[in-house]
């Protein structure tokens, strides 16, 4: 299965961890869009922008954010998506200054003139009992809490998201859909028997927030369409967690697509989603494989078989292969390749997984791709390294579970 699966994605392009840069041989018509989640969460609110603030601090939070800033800087995007940064725009801004425009270990500093930010619906209180453990959790602070929140968090906000631009953000344009109900999506696999009708009444679809945010590139306009579905696990037989990450997922091929858009509504008001013809990448966490893992109905498939998307190039890392060869357990029953996986997940389950895509419109021409996973021979494997108690902290690696993944694309007309 794996070498049919290499045939078929022939075309993909396997690149070094260290990026050339997107314009390298004078190109300036192409431009470089990454995703990366980068695991900055903290456990309590506020302790992100604490951390920020005091960049020269030596400890494990402080290394851990200096690398990221570095892998960041080692592959230099244009546009990022950055995935579980607690909410707070003024976190945002000092992860910006104190550490991607400053220099990491030699890495080109990165400055990104234009960012957004907006509330996430982890750790908002429902109200209800969301998990039907017969109480209503009111105190931010535990699982509990979180789990009855509208999105899991243990506090309003925790693993949020940003944009960080080189190219201008058209602001006024931005639309997000924090508050859209899962149950206005026509179809939609809300289970039933397990929500009461008064908590499907007020359920929204994001687990964070979907956005779509129009990022203004000499002269063309390209909607980086961002999200993070919550992970299809940590839940029960009604498999609420799995459904709703499809139907995260399924949000993304309806809006890109007028044929399907039209019940889609923001948190302005304004109704449908893409116009025609309009360029778009998609991009974030999906917390979806194609082949493997907890994903219910194989639910990635929405995007990277839709009409309308470029998946033909799966980018790829020599790193991915190679952890999947050493840890072996689950890895070793997986039928996806292992060039494509983008997250170092537990080997006993579900085993390494590609969970994060940037997937640009069909007809806009990939030039290069790839994921941030050197082989452990490379220097900047120190970047991603292996899963250790040194990091428990931060979740137990130097950066995250997760790796960087980038698209070139040239918009030449």
């Amino acid at each position: 299965m794996r070498r049919l699966l290499a045939a078929a994605l022939g075309a993909a392009v396997i690149s070094s961890a260290l990026a050339a840069p997107a314009q390298a041989g004078g190109r300036h018509d192409e431009v470089r869009f990454a995703t990366f989640n980068l695991s900055l969460n903290r456990p309590e609110q506020g302790l992100l922008r604490e951390h920020l603030a005091n960049p020269d601090v030596d400890d494990v939070y402080r290394r851990q954010a200096r690398n990221v800033a570095e892998v960041i800087q080692r592959a230099h995007p244009d546009v990022v998506l950055i995935n579980e940064f607690d909410y707070d725009p003024q976190a945002a801004r000092l992860f910006a200054d104190n550490f991607l425009a400053k220099s990491q270990n030699g890495a080109p500093a990165q400055r990104y003139p234009y960012r957004y930010v907006a509330p996430s619906n982890t750790g908002i209180p429902s109200g209800f009992d969301l998990n039907n453990n017969g109480v209503v959790d009111t105190t931010p602070g535990d699982g509990g809490y979180g789990d009855d929140s509208f999105g899991y968090g243990v506090f309003p906000g925790q693993y949020g998201m940003v944009v960080y631009s080189k190219h201008p953000i058209d602001f006024r344009s931005v639309r997000t859909f924090q508050r859209f109900k899962w149950a206005d999506m026509p179809g939609n696999l809300i289970p039933g028997d397990f929500y009461s009708p008064a908590e499907q009444a007020v359920l929204r679809l994001s687990s964070k927030s979907h956005w779509d945010v129009p990022i203004r590139v000499r002269g063309r306009t390209v909607h980086f369409l961002v999200s993070h579905p919550t992970p299809p696990t940590f839940d029960g037989p009604e498999d609420r967690n799995g459904r709703r990450n499809h139907d995260e997922i399924r949000f993304w091929a309806d809006y890109v697509s007028p044929r399907t858009s039209g019940y889609i509504y923001d948190d302005r008001g304004r109704r449908g989603g893409l116009r025609a013809g309009q360029p778009f990448v998609i991009a974030g966490d999906q917390n979806a494989d194609p082949f493997d893992g907890d994903s219910y109905d194989t639910a990635i498939r929405r995007l990277t078989t839709h009409p309308l998307i470029n998946s033909r190039v799966a980018p790829a890392s020599a790193g991915g292969a190679e952890a999947a060869e050493l840890q072996g357990g689950a890895n070793a029953a997986h039928e996806g390749d292992p060039r494509f996986d983008t997250a170092d997940f537990a080997d006993t389950a579900p085993g390494n997984l590609r969970a994060d895509y940037v997937l640009p419109r069909a007809g806009l021409k990939v030039v290069g791709s790839g994921v941030f996973w050197p082989v452990r021979s490379n220097p900047l494997s120190r970047l991603t390294g292996v899963y250790g108690a040194e990091w428990a902290a931060v979740g137990g690696f130097p950066t995250s579970d997760h790796r960087l993944v980038w698209t070139d694309l040239s918009l030449r007309r």
